[in-house]
């Protein structure tokens, strides 16, 4: 909004004009309702690996897109820099933000975000950590808050395949730092004018993995849906709080994402996976959980021609809820505890029957090798336990306390 109104102020946008930027969705998002309400039209650029959400999002409330290439450098005609600046020569009235220069970004925090961290930490704060992209959010921040408190710290959170860390600590601009990064949202491989390198006091990179990992754990963990930029500032913050903060100090870390930005990505398992983030999980099997048994787990059984009674005190005596129905080494049928009751209850004298007459299908065979969630699939109301044969082919049953003592000890 800053943006917009200094330029409307000072003459570079005029009605019914166009913005222009290139943007990683956070900023693109506040020109595109910004525009709505102040008639403009929007055009942003961004680099093709943000998020397809961050796409739809900006076209759903009106803006046009355009998709760049990120793997190029930035001066190249089609990085999204370019672009941008392309079309801003182009299109008759339009206007430019280029939110990486426009020292009104860093402004805007300094004038609000600043002050709100300020008040609400009843200038308790001590630590001020942000991920850093444009440079506004942290410097126009820190700016401010270093005025109240000369000896707070501000803590830049980069990315591996950027250039802000290195040239922080050296002053050296090295290219070799750059190559791409899937993080999305901050890091770069320019030298912003909104960032003010004296405001911060270190960098800390985190790698994509830990981010997006972090990410999922506020999700669950905390009830905090936020996005991958957000997970990798308190990964990078926790990193630092674990050597450096002391009992009462006060640590603010600035979540500048939300988690529907990265459905696709972050909070999908398969992405997750097929990127390396997310390990594969390791699940016990029928044989493991045999094997822990150590041999006390004979398995009692029914013929076809044994009665309902007989069934049900063998049961009782043993403490199973279910037994195979067996006939020539071979699993016909199946009773439970529960079907038999039922029965009785409905005619005393079927205790006399034969177990075939009432008998349920059989349970069924799985491989010894099966996991865990292959065999929790398998277990349902109506088939409550199933068989396995281990190396001897000798039957065992697999109940759903099974799979539940088993997740437990793993």
């Amino acid at each position: 909004l800053k943006m917009i109104l200094d330029a409307e102020k000072n003459g570079l946008l005029k009605p019914g004009g166009t913005i222009i930027e290139g943007t990683s969705g956070n900023t693109g998002m506040g020109l595109a309702l910004t525009a709505i309400s102040r008639g403009y039209r929007c055009i942003f650029t961004m680099a093709d690996k943000q998020s397809q959400e961050k796409i739809n999002i900006l076209r759903a409330v009106g803006a046009e897109v355009v998709v760049c290439p990120t793997n190029v450098e930035p001066d190249d005609p089609r990085s999204y820099y370019s672009v941008a600046r392309k079309l801003n020569k182009e299109i008759p009235n339009s206007f430019y933000p280029n939110q990486y220069d426009n020292l009104s970004n860093a402004a805007a925090h300094y004038e609000t975000t600043g002050p709100e961290i300020w008040n609400q930490t009843g200038g308790k704060i001590t630590h001020y950590v942000a991920t850093v992209g444009t440079g506004g959010s942290m410097c126009g921040t820190a700016r401010y808050l270093k005025e109240q408190n000369p000896g707070l710290k501000a803590i830049g959170i980069d990315t591996y395949g950027s250039v802000f860390k290195k040239y922080k600590e050296t002053g050296i601009f090295d290219k070799n730092e750059i190559y791409p990064y899937l993080t999305e949202g901050f890091g770069e491989d320019i030298l912003p004018k909104n960032v003010d390198f004296e405001a911060i006091d270190q960098f800390i990179k985190v790698t994509d993995k830990d981010g997006a990992i972090m990410a999922r754990r506020l999700s669950r963990e905390e009830g905090l849906f936020v996005g991958w930029s957000s997970g990798s500032a308190v990964h990078g913050a926790l990193e630092y709080a674990r050597q450096h903060l002391q009992e009462d100090d006060v640590m603010v870390i600035l979540l500048p994402d939300h988690g529907t930005r990265y459905l696709a990505k972050v909070y999908n398992d398969l992405w997750m996976k097929d990127h390396g983030f997310l390990e594969e999980r390791t699940y016990s099997t029928a044989r493991e959980i045999i094997k822990a048994r150590n041999g006390h787990d004979k398995l009692f059984t029914v013929t076809r021609n044994s009665t309902i009674g007989q069934a049900i005190q063998i049961m009782n005596r043993e403490g199973v809820d279910q037994m195979p129905v067996v006939e020539d080494n071979e699993f016909i049928g199946s009773v439970t505890t529960a079907g038999l009751i039922d029965k009785i209850i409905a005619d005393p004298q079927v205790k006399d029957k034969a177990v075939a007459d009432v008998m349920d299908k059989p349970m069924q065979v799985v491989a010894l090798d099966s996991t865990l969630d292959v065999l929790s699939s398998m277990l349902t109301k109506t088939n409550r336990a199933v068989i396995v044969r281990d190396e001897e082919e000798v039957p065992h049953i697999i109940t759903h306390h099974d799979i539940l003592r088993a997740m437990t000890n793993s």
